[in-house]
Formats: C-alpha cells, structure tokens, sequence
C-alpha cells in the first residue's frame, strides 16, 4: 500500500481579471504519494503551473486544504513555509535561476550551507557527490555562463536535491533543453526515482511524460484523468509510449 506523503482537498485557486474572477483551479482532490514520479498534463491554461505551486507552498490556494505532515500549507505562516522549502521540498524550473556569479560547485553547496542542518564538510562532501553523479565534476569552477544549458540544469538537480528532500517539484524542467540534454536531464531524474526520491514534475513534453509512474491530466482546473505506468525502462519505450499515447488521446490532447 502506497504512503501519501502530500494531500489536496479541495483546493481552488483563482486570480482577480478585469473586475472578475479567474477561476484557474477547481476543487482539486489529489494524493501525491511516496516514491512515485507523478507527471501532470494538460493544455496550456490548464492550471498545471498553478497546481504545482499550491502543492508546493510556492503560493497559497485561495481555499481549500494542503496537507503536508498534517500541517495546512495554506494557513502556514511565510516563515514556517519558507523553512519547509529550505529543508523538506526541492525545486527544478524551466529558468535554472542559478547565481550568476557564483561557481556551479557554490551554486550547489549553497543551499546545504542555508539549511544548517549539515556541517559545512558534509554539504562540501554531499555536493561532491552530486557533481559526479550529474556527470559535471569537470566544470565545477566555471560559472553557470560558461556551461552548456544542459550543464546548467544539471547543476540545478544537484542544488534541488543537495538537502535531501522529501518531494522534488519539477516545473517544465526540460522546456528549454535540446533534445539530447532533454534526454540526459529525464535520465537523471529517473535515476533519483528509482532510489525512492518522490517527484512532481509539470510538463507538455511527451519525452518526460514517458518516465512517469504516475500521469495526471488537467483540462479547467480539474484532474479528468490518471494512468499508471512502472518505472520506466528503455527497453520498453515503444510499448510505454504507444500506450501514453492512447490514454492522451482519450484525454483529447
């Protein structure tokens, strides 16, 4: 049986439009469960983005409930929530937002130096660690400009995953990647899932949806639909992605 370790109930969200309101989300109910890669679909203007920052506390439901170790993301205090992110959640972007003047190695350790729940030692050992695991350990020294964009986002991971969080939110993580550091990126992230590492991940991209274990589709606001997949295997693509395929089309995507 599967442990939930992040729960919706009911969550909407809406932003004023034009003297109206814009109903983005709509009584959302979902379970995000330890261990699994649970990709979320939909049309552009489906309210993905939005879901996955309520998810995350990066911004609050306008009702509804967030539930993460019985605490309400949505009545949390700013400080409480900005602790949580520090320590229990992780993020990806399509804009790896990295320091510009700041090494790849820094870019990575300093989140383990904010959180100050780790030595300085072993952050420096742990961001070692996810240098060579994200295969950049060669340009650890040069800034986020003097790197590929693959580069870049493989220093991302790294900084998302240097404290060890319990949820990684990924949002359109490869929107702006070529295809083989699309492919290299996806990799990576399904290697974390393999060691148990819980993902959310946003995306339009039927590559990355191929390494879910979970897919949910968002059409107005609302989950229309779930499928079910084992952890991805390359051997077993073509089969896995004519079977994504027909479920996104009884989804009309």
């Amino acid at each position: 049986m599967k442990t939930t370790i992040l729960e919706a109930k009911g969550v909407c969200k809406s932003f004023a439009h034009n003297g109206g309101q814009n109903h983005v989300l709509s009584h959302v109910d979902l379970k995000v469960y330890e261990g699994d890669f649970t990709v979320i679909m939909g049309a552009s203007g489906s309210g993905k983005s939005t879901l996955l920052y309520a998810l995350s506390g990066m911004d609050r439901a306008t009702a509804g409930t967030v539930l993460y170790q019985e605490k309400n993301l949505v009545t949390m205090k700013e400080k409480e929530l900005a602790k949580l992110r520090h320590t229990d959640f992780g993020f990806i972007f399509q804009q790896m937002h990295l320091v510009s003047n700041l090494s790849l190695f820094e870019n990575i350790a300093v989140s383990g130096y904010l959180n100050k729940e780790k030595t300085s030692a072993q952050v420096r050992e742990r961001t070692e660690m996810l240098l060579a695991r994200m295969g950049i350990t060669e340009v650890k020294t040069h800034l986020p400009s003097q790197v590929s964009g693959g580069e870049q986002q493989r220093c991302a991971i790294a900084r998302a995953v240097v404290n060890e969080p319990r949820v990684l939110f990924a949002d359109e993580p490869t929107g702006a990647l070529n295809r083989k550091n699309t492919t290299e990126v996806l990799g990576l992230l399904t290697d974390l899932n393999r060691d148990g590492q819980s993902i959310v991940m946003v995306t339009h991209d039927m590559r990355a949806a191929l390494r879910a274990t979970r897919l949910l589709y968002l059409e107005d606001g609302k989950i229309i639909g779930e499928l079910s997949l084992p952890i991805y295997d390359s051997n077993e693509e073509k089969s896995r992605e004519t079977q994504v395929n027909a479920w996104l089309s009884s989804m009309k995507w």
